[in-house]
């Protein structure tokens, strides 16, 4: 009996390690606690594929096309995602974590990500508007040019980000955690000089 062309293929648990999908189409696949090393994504057409609890591991997905892609409980590390429209994926229970990732060019733009995870990742360039990061933590992020617009940052920690110019009057950051000294984030549209040395 020969498989629907509709049918998806399952593959669970497998680790898939130094493989080059790059500018290449794949269709119809679910991966379940499957793990990535150091695999090449950059082009690739990964529409309406499904990726539950996996792995990333400096891998390269700049300019992948993620159309209805399911990413879910999702940890990068160490990857490149550039130029990423994650408005365009699945959103059902879309989640994920990056630690040493490179998002520059990317958007969120009206996305829930809520309680996400960025630690030690540059995002120059990323288009945050509009979207609910409520309780995610920037943790020795480079924000710069990021852009903050009516985005819900009630209880983002931002304490050891840097380089962020964020609006208070146009975003709720209600219990928001910053640090004494990366306050002037929150005062660059005023243009006023702060002095640290002032005693």
């Amino acid at each position: 009996m020969s498989k629907s062309s509709d049918e998806s293929v399952v593959h669970e648990n497998k680790t898939f390690s130094n493989i080059n999908y790059a500018e290449k189409k794949l269709r119809n696949r679910e991966f379940v606690k499957c793990e990535f090393v150091s695999c090449d994504f950059s082009r690739s057409d990964l529409r309406n594929n499904t990726f539950d609890d996996c792995h990333f591991k400096n891998c390269d997905f700049t300019m992948a096309a993620v159309e209805g892609a399911g990413f879910r409980n999702a940890i990068f590390n160490d990857c490149k995602l550039l130029g990423i429209d994650f408005t365009q994926c699945n959103m059902f229970m879309f989640s994920f974590s990056f630690t040493d990732c490179r998002l520059d060019y990317s958007t969120f733009l009206g996305t829930r990500i809520k309680k996400t995870n960025f630690r030690n990742c540059t995002l120059l360039d990323v288009d945050f508007s509009q979207a609910d990061l409520s309780a995610s933590v920037f943790s020795n992020c480079d924000l710069s040019k990021a852009r903050f617009a009516n985005t819900i940052l009630e209880k983002t920690d931002f304490r050891t980000a840097h380089n962020f110019a964020i609006d208070p009057e146009n975003n709720k950051i209600k219990k928001a955690k910053f640090s004494a000294l990366n306050l002037e984030g929150l005062l660059a549209k005023y243009n006023i000089d702060i002095d640290y040395d002032a005693q």
